[in-house]
C-alpha cells in the first residue's frame, strides 16, 4: 500500500508539471503571434540583405533604427567572381528584403535573386537609371551595361531614391522616417557630387588620365571630366593578355602619364607588369595609391562608407595626378 501510494504521489506531481508546462508554452506562442511580422528582425526591425558594401551603407543611412541590415560582401571582396555560400542563402532567406546592384554586377547569384523575387521584395538598386545613360558593358562576358554606378554620384543617388521607396513600402509605418533620413542623404550626395567636380577640375587637363587595373571607373570619367583606362575589362573575371599589357605601357610611354593606381579588390600583378615593361624603356611610373572600386573600406574606418570612400579616392587621384 505505501508503494501505491507514493506511486500516486509521483504521478500527480508530474501531471500538474505537464499541465503547466504546456500553458507556458500555450502563452509564449500566443505572444509570439502577436508580436509581429514574421519576418521581422531583433525589436521590429525591418531585416534587410544585401550585396555589396555601398548598398549596405545606403540601407543603414535610410533605414536608421528601423532596420537590421546585414551585407554578404565585406571589405576587399570582388562581386564579379564571388559565389553564395550556404550561409548567404540563409541570410538571404531569412530577409525581409533583398537589395542587390544588377547590371550584372553579381553575375553568379542572378538565378537565386530571381528565385526569392518570387516570394519577397528583391530589388536591383539600378532599376530606375535610363536605359540611356548607362555605359557599355562586356560583350566577352555577355553584359550589356556597365554596372559601376555609384562613380557617378548623382546615378548614386537614384539607387539611394530606389532604396527609399522600397522600405517605405515594406515597413509603412516607418515610412515617413525613411523619407526624412533620405532627404538628409541625398543633401549630403549633392554635396558630394559638387565636391568631386570641383577636385577634379584641378588636376591639369594633360595629366587628368586615369589608369586601373580594371575598367570600373567609366561613370567616374564620364561624370567629372577624366580620361579613364582600364588593363582588363568591366569585369574582373576577363584576365589582361600580353598585347593588353603591351598597348598599356606603350600609351604611359607615349603620352608620359606618372601614375597608376591600384585597386583593393583587384590582383596588381598585371598592372605591376605594366610598370615593369615602361620602366625599360626607361620611363618611371609610379603607384598613385590605392583606390576602392568594387569594395568599399573596413568596416567603422571613414572608407568604409559610401561618401568616405569616394573622397578617399579622389583625394588619392589629386594627389598623385595633379
Amino acid at each position: 500500500m505505501l508503494i501505491s501510494a507514493r506511486t500516486k504521489r509521483m504521478k500527480s506531481t508530474m501531471h500538474r508539471w505537464t499541465l503547466m508546462l504546456t500553458c507556458m508554452a500555450l502563452v509564449l506562442a500566443i505572444s509570439a503571434c502577436g508580436s509581429g511580422a514574421a519576418f521581422q528582425g531583433a525589436e521590429g526591425k525591418l531585416k534587410v540583405t544585401t550585396t555589396i558594401g555601398m548598398i549596405t551603407d545606403v540601407v543603414k543611412q535610410v533605414g536608421g533604427e528601423h532596420v537590421q541590415v546585414e551585407g554578404l560582401m565585406q571589405a576587399g571582396v570582388d562581386p564579379h567572381m564571388y559565389k553564395a555560400s550556404q550561409g548567404d542563402l540563409a541570410k538571404l532567406d531569412k530577409a525581409d528584403v533583398i537589395f542587390y546592384n544588377g547590371l550584372h554586377l553579381e553575375g553568379k547569384m542572378l538565378d537565386i535573386f530571381e528565385r526569392i523575387a518570387k516570394e519577397k521584395p528583391t530589388v536591383a538598386v539600378t532599376s530606375k537609371l535610363e536605359q540611356g545613360k548607362l555605359l557599355a558593358g562586356d560583350p566577352v562576358e555577355g553584359t550589356e551595361h556597365d554596372p559601376h554606378i555609384w562613380f557617378n554620384v548623382q546615378y548614386w543617388m537614384s539607387a539611394t531614391e530606389v532604396i527609399r521607396d522600397t522600405l517605405m513600402k515594406a515597413d509603412a509605418k516607418n515610412a515617413e522616417s525613411y523619407k526624412m533620413n533620405a532627404d538628409h542623404y541625398l543633401k549630403e550626395l549633392d554635396k558630394l557630387h559638387t565636391e568631386v567636380k570641383q577636385q577634379i577640375a584641378t588636376i591639369p587637363q594633360q595629366s587628368r588620365v586615369l589608369i586601373t587595373a580594371h575598367d570600373a571607373f567609366g561613370y567616374f570619367g564620364e561624370a567629372y571630366d577624366i580620361k579613364v583606362m582600364g588593363l582588363q575589362g568591366i569585369s574582373t573575371a576577363s584576365e589582361a593578355g600580353t598585347k593588353d599589357v603591351t598597348d598599356l605601357r606603350d600609351f604611359l610611354v607615349e603620352n608620359k602619364i606618372k601614375a597608376v593606381f591600384i585597386e583593393s579588390s583587384v590582383s596588381r600583378k598585371a598592372i605591376d607588369a605594366v610598370i615593369e615593361g615602361a620602366k625599360q624603356k626607361g620611363h618611371e611610373i609610379k603607384v598613385g595609391g590605392e583606390l576602392f572600386s568594387d569594395a568599399m573600406g573596413e568596416e567603422g574606418t571613414p572608407e568604409g562608407t559610401y561618401i568616405g570612400m569616394v573622397k578617399h579616392n579622389v583625394h588619392t587621384i589629386v594627389e598623385a595626378l595633379k
